[in-house]
């Protein structure tokens, strides 16, 4: 819960929003440091100021109110101001308390959410070896066997790098090393952390500090390997739609004009975009048969369906492509139930409200 009253809460995050948007670095840590000197403790005013306003550039972006660049600086500004405070508060921490390691799953590249559990476990006495976005897998064991931690703190904030997340989990605790996971890509509830094996989950920073401060996690068991957890996957669908879905991307596209016919007036720049919306769609459907949890796919289409509708594109385009999905895995039983499950939410629901499948802190 929030230590600063609501109405200076709401003052402090304006300042920093608005000058996170004129990419003004030097007003932004002038906020900052005002609500440190005001007596607000550092650990709040990340998690109370910094995270909301780059919350706030995630859901402008999604409405186009922002541009890629624009939300670009603004999350490079909110980054330079936790540098800042980082420093700042650096002398008054005190160690003590192990050596945790931070970092993002491979191919991860929301870095923040990670960034802030770093900076809250160091300002509660911890050594944090914060490794930032996008680690490899085979890279953090190395780490590890280097430091030998007493946890390790995954991020992730899309949904597709689940398989990844998994992959990392499994070799983490190979080291005999706890896993605590955190970020949108593990569910509401943390559901898919429970179902990839974690060791621990928790909803934001100060949760997953508050869990460390209780104790120790217990040590994983036996070694064990992804399949043991996902038995579902023994059919093979996640894999092969995994790895087909270049060919899958290309099929979509070369029918999708005959059943969307304005998609033949669409501009390069159109064409490519709606390329990369099929490759997105390809994956969340991978992941969804990945965690046999067609929900997964559901919200991301849902959200996909409001960026599309804030851009000018009617969100029913998304079903021709669905469909075409479903013909060409028609051997595919659980792909083709999600695909026309999803299908028939979009033709029934219209644009769905958009869902945190993948948004960052």
């Amino acid at each position: 819960m929030s230590l600063i009253a609501t109405a200076s809460c709401e003052h402090l995050i304006d300042l920093l929003w608005e000058a996170a948007c004129h990419g003004d670095e030097q007003a932004a840590i002038d906020a900052v440091f005002g609500a440190l000197e005001d007596g607000i403790p550092a650990e709040r005013v990340l998690l109370d100021l910094i995270a909301p306003v780059q919350r706030k550039v995630g859901e402008e972006w999604a409405a186009n109110r922002l541009t890629v660049a624009q939300e670009h600086a603004a999350s490079a500004v909110n980054d330079r101001v936790i540098a800042a405070l980082s420093r700042r508060c650096a002398a008054r921490a005190s160690a003590g308390r192990g050596t945790a390691v931070v970092a993002c799953v491979d191919r991860e590249w929301h870095g923040l959410p990670a960034r802030l559990l770093a900076e809250v476990l160091a300002l509660r006495g911890w050594t944090v070896d914060y490794l930032g976005a996008q680690v490899p897998t085979s890279h953090l064991i190395s780490w590890i066997h280097q430091r030998g931690p007493q946890v390790v703190a995954l991020s992730s904030s899309i949904a597709t790098r689940l398989p990844a997340a998994h992959a990392a989990i499994t070799a983490v605790q190979a080291t005999g090393t706890p896993v605590l996971v955190g970020g949108a890509a593990f569910g509401r509830d943390g559901q898919y952390a429970r179902l990839l094996g974690a060791d621990a989950w928790a909803p934001d920073a100060s949760s997953a500090a508050d869990r460390l401060d209780e104790g120790p996690l217990a040590l994983p068991g036996p070694a064990h390997q992804p399949l043991d957890d996902l038995p579902h996957l023994i059919d093979q669908e996640y894999t092969l739609v995994s790895r087909t879905r270049s060919a899958l991307v290309r099929a979509v596209m070369d029918a999708l004009a005959d059943r969307f016919p304005a998609m033949r007036d669409y501009t390069a720049a159109q064409f490519e975009h709606t390329a990369e919306d099929i490759a997105h769609i390809v994956d969340f459907l991978a992941t969804a048969l990945y965690t046999d949890d067609p929900e997964l796919l559901n919200d991301f289409l849902a959200w996909t369906a409001g960026i599309l509708t804030a851009r000018g594109v009617p969100a029913h385009s998304l079903v021709p492509a669905l469909h075409i999905l479903s013909e060409q895995l028609k051997d595919f039983p659980r792909a083709i139930l999600m695909l026309d499950q999803a299908a028939n939410r979009l033709t029934g629901a219209g644009t769905v409200i958009a869902s945190d499948s993948r948004t960052a802190v």
